[in-house]
């Protein structure tokens, strides 16, 4: 699992299952987290200049965007798929 610098990240007493492995990112580093990546693809392809009449219609976009990616995993992959990410947990 890739982590981020937020705080609940470092908590002390997180209690990591054995087949879970960690994989902390530098500080101020968000280039490096590939969650970003995730969400830049969903914001262009799925929110691109548009305007929602209701939370409701935009969380119905929301669903539809990330069930496209769960439907066309070679999409998730290629966006955060990255070689130093595949290579860190192939141990």
């Amino acid at each position: 699992m890739v982590l981020d610098g937020a705080g609940w990240h470092r908590e002390g007493e997180l209690k990591v299952p054995e087949n879970i492995r960690l994989h902390p990112l530098p500080s101020y580093s968000p280039e490096l987290n590939p969650v970003e990546n995730i969400w830049e693809e969903i914001r262009e392809k799925g929110f691109d200049n548009k305007v929602f009449s209701s939370l409701d219609v935009l969380e119905e976009q929301l669903l539809h965007s990330l069930k496209h990616l769960e439907d066309h995993p070679e999409i998730t992959k290629s966006i955060a798929g990255w070689p130093w990410i595949v290579n860190a947990f192939s141990i």
